[in-house]
């Protein structure tokens, strides 16, 4: 199937690689040009100009973007190149309800849509190891687990259009709680002068790790937080599930505080570090509470 890609940040660019390694690549877009045409030089396919002569040449279209807005205006732009029988697959995090909306747009004209957001970072994306959560028409999931296969490990069908969005929000929940309480374990640990390279190597081990865990505490002992997933998008994750949690009159407090961490990080030039720097308030709990013994 020609698969092409749009959307080469952090996450796009490894995936479209891969891709690339299994022979389905066609060509990419990015609304940087200089992107897709540096990627383009490496891989040796087609950087287009125009989203929708994108579309007209690929059987599917992966997409990789940061917010909903973007997200729509990618897929009008596709909308003219767009076949009747091709699939776009989009991987961003957006809110279940503009997938709904823009599933029901493309199957206007014969187009399916599937929602299929991803986790796993970075590392995730280089290794093409990442879980995918897809929604959208079982049957043209079917028709996209190829594709799918070429990017993750872990690829579930979750129902209807939407469900996929959903489901990731329900891992941005997690995650937002994992890394206040690994954060808060490491500033502990520090706090009680322990050798946090052994610490890290022991728990994690034990039943209390977890990803974050293993990858992110590393960050924390080290006082240096490259931008894996960065503040300002989980930011924006968490705001999509506020939405969809006070659409149905419940506010969640792991979300509504990590919120209210992640603003402060951004006011204090922050926001593009990974999310593991809210590691910076934990520590500082441990130095205004007094003297003790610190490492």
């Amino acid at each position: 199937m020609r698969t092409g890609f749009v959307g080469l940040g952090a996450m796009g660019a490894p995936m479209a690689r891969n891709l690339h390694r299994a022979g389905l690549l066609s060509g990419v877009w990015n609304r940087t040009a200089a992107k897709a045409n540096e990627l383009a030089r490496e891989l040796g396919c087609k950087a287009y100009e125009d989203p929708a002569k994108l579309a007209a040449d690929c059987d599917i279209v992966v997409v990789c973007v940061s917010a909903d807005q973007d997200l729509r205006d990618v897929v009008a732009f596709m909308r003219a190149g767009l076949r009747p029988g091709s699939i776009v697959i989009d991987c961003s995090t957006v809110g279940a309800a503009t997938a709904r909306a823009l599933h029901a747009e493309l199957a206007s004209i014969d187009v399916a849509f599937l929602d299929c957001p991803v986790s796993g970072g970075v590392e995730g994306a280089r290794q093409g190891t990442l879980a995918i959560m897809a929604g959208g028409d079982e049957p043209a999931f079917r028709r996209a687990l190829p594709v799918l296969e070429k990017m993750g490990r872990k690829i579930a069908y979750l129902g209807p259009s939407g469900a996929g969005q959903a489901t990731k929000a329900t891992n941005q929940i997690m995650c937002a709680g994992i890394i206040q309480a690994v954060a808060e374990a490491m500033a502990f640990a520090k706090a009680e002068g322990l050798p946090l390279e052994r610490v890290i190597d022991t728990l994690g081990q034990g039943a209390g790790s977890s990803w974050y865990f293993v990858n992110r505490a590393p960050f924390m002992a080290r006082m240096d937080f490259p931008a894996g997933f960065r503040v300002r998008l989980h930011e924006k994750d968490l705001r999509i599930c506020h939405e969809m949690a006070a659409a149905r009159g419940v506010r969640l407090p792991v979300v509504e505080s990590t919120l209210e961490e992640y603003a402060a990080l951004i006011r204090e030039g922050h926001g593009d570090e990974d999310i593991s720097t809210i590691y910076r308030h934990k520590s500082a709990l441990f130095a205004a509470g007094g003297p003790g013994p610190k490492s």
